[in-house]
């Protein structure tokens, strides 16, 4: 099998993982129409076909919220071109390493296989420069989420410390009171 072969196959694997993709989105969108036509139903219709559901906490509401934000135009663009020009860019250059291990003949046309390896490298590093600043910004966010949630742990634990003390301190001042009280009956009572 020659490389051009190879890369052909890799190709056509590709496109057919991108239609793939691309019914998988259409589904997503269809299936996001049909709720929001069921939402625009009268209450009776609706009523009838849908059991009533238990009160959920507020958390599962939110990430019900969150899951059902829909795709975007970047979703599409990273499934549909992103993710297959990295992965083909990456097995190409992989292909290319391996064959020339292989084979002399790879050697000696070497020049066209790194322009090619160089024309996709180019979009595919940005890709993958952009794919890992996203990261570095969610791996930010959930550290600063962490140490403010640290913090509130502290605070709340300060908090109910102090509380405990008050709460001990009024209950001694207030047997005090109560001793104090009774001493004084006691030596009212005497005189």
């Amino acid at each position: 099998m020659t490389p051009v072969d190879i890369l052909t196959m890799m190709a056509v694997i590709l496109a057919a993982l991108s239609i793939i993709l691309l019914c998988v989105v259409i589904i997503s969108v269809i299936t996001r129409i049909t709720s929001k036509l069921r939402l625009s139903l009268p209450k009776k219709v609706v009523e009838k076909k849908t059991k009533k559901e238990p009160k959920k906490r507020r958390t599962e509401r939110m990430s019900k919220d969150t899951a059902s934000e829909g795709v975007t135009f970047n979703d599409i663009f990273m499934f549909m071109i992103a993710v297959p020009l990295v992965l083909l860019w990456v097995g190409f250059a992989g292909f290319v390493i391996h064959s020339g291990l292989q084979d002399d003949s790879v050697l000696e046309q070497i020049e066209g296989y790194t322009t090619l390896i160089a024309i996709l490298g180019g979009p595919a590093l940005l890709i993958i420069k952009d794919a890992l600043d996203v990261w570095k910004q969610e791996q930010a966010e959930k550290t600063a989420f962490y140490k403010v949630k640290a913090q509130a742990v502290i605070d709340y634990n300060d908090a109910a410390q102090k509380q405990a003390q008050q709460i001990e301190a009024n209950a001694q001042a207030q047997e005090h009171k109560m001793e104090s009280s009774t001493i004084s009956k006691v030596t009212a009572k005497k005189k």
